[in-house]
């Protein structure tokens, strides 16, 4: 069991009034449980929460008038890992497949795994079913891109991240998660929080469906398995955008982090705060 302290600092200008659908506060999942937390908006706001999805997201609506909008969110979080990360962990047949599980089968918005469905099964179908093939493709996909900043951009699709070879966390994730529907593995997005993760920021990653559950994995390699810290899962990230946003606002500052106990206590004793980035 890993407890890790995470939090964000997002600050808005609005200019008209806006309706924000976020979605930064972490899940509770079979394999992670909130310990505490506190979601703050200042001015203060009336505030509403929905469930959505299937992965224990949760989203908060808020109606803006035009002002400074800070939003503060910080949580404790309990992580537990998958019991067995190993290559004996087998694929799941469809026959076998839960129905929620399907979806995550087909092509969507961001992962095009309709049109690399014959590159994917070209360099992976050969290989062994299971936990392997999809480590497979996360090692591929981490060889042959370069992660650049900046190098793309909301309307950057799998496909675009295969032929440019570049791109940041969510290209990475869209790129494996296609290639691995392609070769009839389900996968979907997660977006959260990562320990380690410099600079540290908002972070995307895959869960494999494999033996009858969901398995974490991280193409980009920027932080460890075991210090992910969901926030929601979704067919890409089109899902599980941090912020969907209507009307004329501009983020001014983002500030994300996540630190375990140890790093946490590490700070103090030096009298430095956690590590923080401004985005």
């Amino acid at each position: 069991m890993l407890r890790v302290d995470v939090g964000s600092d997002l600050v808005y200008e609005v200019r008209s009034p806006s309706t924000f659908l976020l979605q930064i506060t972490a899940a509770t999942t079979a394999h992670q449980s909130v310990v505490s937390e506190k979601l703050t908006f200042d001015p203060e706001l009336s505030v509403e929460q929905y469930c959505v999805g299937d992965g224990g997201n949760r989203m908060h609506r808020i109606v803006v008038d035009p002002c400074q909008l800070t939003v503060k969110y910080r949580a404790t979080v309990e992580l537990s890992p998958e019991v067995d990360r190993s290559t004996e962990v087998n694929e799941s047949n469809v026959s076998e497949m839960p129905p929620d599980v399907l979806t995550y089968l087909n092509p969507s918005r961001y992962c095009e795994s309709d049109l690399l469905l014959r590159f994917a099964f070209e360099e992976f179908g050969s290989l062994e079913r299971g936990f392997g093939r999809v480590q497979a493709v996360c090692d591929w996909v981490n060889h042959h891109l370069d992660y650049t900043p900046g190098s793309t951009n909301a309307t950057t699709t799998a496909a675009d991240v295969l032929v440019q070879r570049t791109g940041v966390c969510r290209d990475y994730a869209h790129l494996t998660i296609a290639l691995c529907r392609g070769i009839g593995i389900p996968a979907r997005y997660v977006a959260g929080y990562a320990v380690d993760l410099q600079p540290p920021d908002f972070h995307g990653f895959v869960e494999a469906y494999l033996g009858g559950q969901w398995y974490l994995f991280d193409p980009t390699r920027l932080a460890p398995i075991s210090g992910l810290v969901r926030i929601g899962v979704g067919r890409d990230a089109a899902d599980v955008s941090i912020a969907t946003i209507t009307g004329n606002t501009n983020l001014t500052s983002q500030k994300v982090w996540a630190n375990t106990a140890a790093d946490v206590q590490k700070a103090t004793n030096s009298e430095q705060p956690p590590a923080v980035s401004t985005a």
